[in-house]
């Protein structure tokens, strides 16, 4: 049996760590690779690792059925499980990861000063697409144009 407290507290506290370098740490390429592929490629491979063999019926999510995404019934008693919960969490843990270093590295290119990132990239942290929106019109604030200020480059 999978121990899934294990698997969320240790997944969330390196979460953590690799947000607090995002936060606090300059964004030198060798830190800003090892946040990428450290902190988002972890996170994902440990998604798969875990995610392939739970679909496929060898581990146990505990939620004492297969795991169901085509209704909503199924995905609420999939996400009510310990092994479903935690492999959303992960999920969430590293598309916000993702989309931070994104915000980041976009900020650092158009100018934003680091204390204005940090609001910002703790909302992306805590509330993922409503950090996101509220990084899309502060850098609308930057353009001339709708299209240059939502289009991501």
């Amino acid at each position: 049996m999978m121990n899934w407290d294990l698997i969320f507290t240790v997944t969330n506290i390196y979460a953590i760590v690799m947000w607090i370098i995002l936060l606090l740490a300059p964004r030198a390429t060798p830190i800003m690779t090892g946040l990428f592929y450290g902190g988002v490629g972890l996170l994902v491979a440990s998604y798969a690792v875990l995610m392939i063999p739970l679909m496929a019926g060898l581990v146990d999510s505990g939620a004492g059925a297969a795991m169901d995404f085509s209704s909503l019934a199924g995905v609420q008693q999939t996400l009510s499980s310990p092994g479903g919960a935690t492999i959303g969490w992960i999920h969430y843990l590293a598309f916000d990861l993702f989309v931070g270093i994104w915000v980041a590295r976009n900020a650092d290119k158009y100018g934003f000063a680091r204390w204005l990132q940090i609001p910002v990239l703790l909302l992306v942290l805590m509330l993922g697409p409503l950090g996101l929106v509220v990084y899309l019109f502060l850098r609308f604030t930057r353009h001339n144009k709708v299209a240059d200020a939502v289009i991501p480059e």
